[in-house]
């Protein structure tokens, strides 16, 4: 290849770039309204989460405040070693997986299932009704949830126990009692959120052509074959983004929840990471190895998301990118 072919293709796509940051500076132009639309969120993910990654420097450092960021002394992964090296780590993996795989297994499926019985049912009172009654517990604050949840399961006045009891058991003591919490924990949250979650697969339901429904009528399907063969091919792919949105975040568990319910009888399966960083962080002033506890469960999702994200979009169509 000559040197006057090589300038002329170097030439044409210089243009063929320039042409193209041309028609994406036009489309911007055009849609400036959605672009303005969209600078709120924006500049909330820039100012309170991008920004405070600069933090993340004290999980190598001493940190002390008085010397601040830049004077405090470099340790490297000290507090990473310390945090891998305890007698708690195995612990606290333990049961922080244990409740977020517990909480998958049982709460995944469960607005999915109800989300199908709701899309059969009729529009009437009976369908507002049942919609209500499940969307209702999403809007109690975690500390009500809590309370009641102490309240009725006491051993002494719970009215759980009182219903125990009166089938002729002795009243357990659930909170209080470490193989126990875990199915509270669990149970309580899938209460509070089934209702909720259905929102989103009533709204990918809604998406169904009722021709296709009324084809599979004509050629005689059932009612359960047509949520087999129809709804549910439907909802594979919103499925599979929440799986992924999940998995992403099956490390990421909640504190304040379990921070309210534990207590020390339970804090052999309610001690967490998310705790820990509290007690540790907060409580203990360890700043910087609290940093580093917290940095490390943070990779691990990030990791689990483009794995889990990865898997997905070589074994279906649908992913996050």
């Amino acid at each position: 290849m000559s040197l006057g072919t090589t300038i002329a293709n170097k030439s044409k796509d210089e243009i063929n770039v320039t042409k193209l940051k041309k028609s994406r500076l036009k489309k911007i132009l055009q849609n400036w309204q959605l672009y303005i639309f969209i600078l709120p969120a924006l500049l909330y993910f820039i100012i309170f989460h991008y920004v405070p990654m600069y933090g993340i420097q004290i999980a190598f450092k001493d940190y002390v405040p008085s010397l601040g960021f830049l004077g405090s002394e470099w340790v490297g992964l000290k507090h990473f070693e310390r945090f891998f090296n305890s007698y708690y780590f195995w612990d606290l993996l333990k049961n922080t997986l244990g409740i977020s795989v517990y909480e998958l297994i049982v709460g995944f499926p469960l607005p999915i299932i109800l989300a199908l019985l709701l899309n059969e049912a009729k529009d009437g009172l009976y369908k507002r009704t049942v919609q209500t009654v499940t969307y209702a517990p999403h809007f109690i604050s975690v500390v009500v949830i809590s309370g009641m949840i102490i309240a009725f399961l006491s051993p002494t006045t719970g009215i759980i126990n009182h219903v125990i009891q009166f089938m002729g058991f002795e009243p357990i003591s659930f909170m209080s009692d470490p193989k126990w919490f875990k199915t509270v924990y669990v149970l309580s949250g899938v209460w509070q959120s089934t209702g909720w979650g259905t929102i989103i697969y009533l709204a990918a339901l809604s998406g169904v052509d009722p021709q296709q429904h009324e084809a599979a009528i004509v050629d005689g399907a059932s009612r359960f074959q047509r949520i087999m063969y129809i709804n549910i091919p439907t909802l594979v792919p919103t499925m599979v983004i929440l799986l992924i949105m999940n998995l992403g975040n099956i490390m990421a568990l909640g504190f304040e929840k379990i921070l309210l319910l534990q207590n020390p009888l339970n804090l052999e399966s309610s001690n967490v990471i998310a705790t820990f960083v509290y007690q540790a962080g907060l409580l203990d002033a360890q700043y910087s190895f609290a940093a580093a506890v917290g940095l490390f469960n943070a990779v691990i999702n990030a990791i689990l998301l483009v794995a889990v994200n990865q898997i997905a979009r070589k074994t279906s169509e649908t992913s996050l990118w």
